[in-house]
């Protein structure tokens, strides 16, 4: 004989559950503000420290560029240590390491994570990798969240909605696009909508962004131009660039799990070697062309400011197309979005000037399609087209570029779709789940 269900909890009960759980979020989003503000900082220091040896590695020809390959390889060698002998969950995004913990598959990381995904992080990106600062600013804030329940002696389910809502104020304080941030979860970490979730990813949203503003200020990620509602005749031109965006995202979905796969063949040999030579080869193109390594925002700044010329575009796609694969597959904390935004303004900005020398009678504006090209190719990639959308906008100003942006986002999508290519972090889930159960 089955038991009856148990009564359901007083309204007044379950509302006071509600708002000690909304208290929480803002104390996770705050602490997770801090945490991202500090980490960005530090890589921002860290741009500049690289920058600065090189300069002065210049100096002394051949031994200088031999400290140079040697100090970054080195430093890569140590953050891939370090996820090794310390916690192996910290490679990597972390996304998909925190979408399996909210699914239930997997247990929460423990709190050292949270120590090595910083300090990993800073010595891969800042010493030259073409990795982004969000996938440790998001496993940062969800396992702060998780540290946060823990103490406070919350049930798994109070603890789940703190673990996303901490995540999602990582990913806002990343870009500071707090809306984004609050997208993510529902679109992304959890794909549905849960009232508490959504509640608790406001609160921390809003709550991180608040405190990270003190530290970074208020202002957009990128500068750009002031641009005019765009004209009827050019919203097909948006479609076919996010069509073209479509197939760009697959194919570097393709690479990137290739060169995973390549790393696989090749774990005869320790992961700190293999790290160290793909530090020591981003360390030489850092010697010769400093302005293309690490995170990628003074590139994604130029292309949206139309800097880079139509001629050498396709080059500096190509180049940090292979370096963000071959960068996340060394094994250290480190993210997607950022270097994707590179590659996304880039794809943007060729084809925007692609078309005004094309079609002189159109009003084309290839700084538009730069930021247009972002939220396109995000789309192809990760298969989240309102977190792209509200992320470009939030992180560039731009909303009267809303409309191209749901156009892109569609062809995007749509190839991507077609073409049965898994988005990636679904991809990426399977290896982290193999790596840590090993089926």
């Amino acid at each position: 004989m089955n038991k009856p269900d148990a009564p359901p909890a007083p309204a007044a009960q379950r509302e006071g559950s509600l708002l000690a759980l909304a208290v929480l979020a803002l104390v996770v989003g705050a602490a997770s503000g801090l945490i991202g503000a500090l980490f960005r900082l530090s890589l921002e220091w860290a741009d500049g420290l690289r920058d600065r040896l090189v300069s002065w590695a210049h100096g002394g020809s051949f031994a200088g560029l031999l400290f140079v390959v040697g100090l970054a390889a080195a430093a890569v060698a140590i953050a891939a240590w370090l996820v090794r002998r310390v916690s192996p969950l910290a490679s990597g995004s972390g996304i998909p390491h925190v979408e399996l913990v909210l699914e239930g598959r997997l247990p929460p990381a423990p709190p050292v994570l949270l120590i090595v995904k910083f300090i990993g992080g800073w010595l891969a990106i800042g010493f030259g990798l073409a990795l982004g600062r969000e996938g440790p600013s998001v496993q940062m804030g969800g396992n702060v969240a998780s540290l946060i329940g823990n103490i406070c002696r919350c049930s798994w389910p109070d603890c789940r909605v703190l673990l996303a809502a901490g995540a999602g104020a990582g990913l806002a304080t990343a870009f500071n696009s707090p809306i984004a941030g609050a997208v993510f979860v529902l679109e992304e970490l959890v794909r549905k909508f849960e009232l508490r979730i959504a509640i608790a990813a406001l609160g921390a949203s809003t709550a991180a962004i608040s405190v990270a503003r003190v530290f970074l200020g208020d202002q957009p990620d990128f500068q750009v131009q002031s641009f005019a509602f765009s004209s009827a005749p050019t919203i097909p031109l948006y479609m076919a660039l996010g069509v073209l965006a479509g197939f760009a995202g697959v194919a570097y979905n393709r690479t990137l799990l290739g060169a995973l796969a390549a790393m696989d063949r090749l774990a005869r040999f320790p992961l700190e070697l293999r790290a160290a030579v793909v530090g020591g080869g981003v360390g030489a193109l850092a010697f010769f062309a400093p302005g293309l390594v690490g995170g990628g925002d003074p590139l994604t700044q130029a292309a949206l400011a139309g800097v880079p010329a139509l001629t050498i575009l396709p080059i500096l796609f190509l180049l940090r197309f292979g370096l963000g694969a071959v960068s996340y597959a060394a094994g250290t904390p480190g993210g997607l979005f950022a270097p994707l935004l590179v590659l996304g303004a880039q794809l943007g900005l060729f084809f925007g000037l692609v078309c005004r020398a094309g079609l002189p009678a159109l009003d084309v504006t290839p700084e538009a399609f730069a930021v247009v090209g972002m939220g396109a190719l995000f789309t192809a990639i990760v298969r989240a087209p309102l977190t792209g959308i509200v992320l470009v906008i939030e992180m560039t100003g731009s909303f009267v570029l809303l409309l191209p942006l749901l156009a892109a986002c569609f062809g995007a999508m749509l190839v991507a779709t077609l073409l049965r290519d898994e988005p990636i972090y679904d991809s990426l889930r399977g290896r982290t789940t193999r790596s840590v159960t090993g089926r």
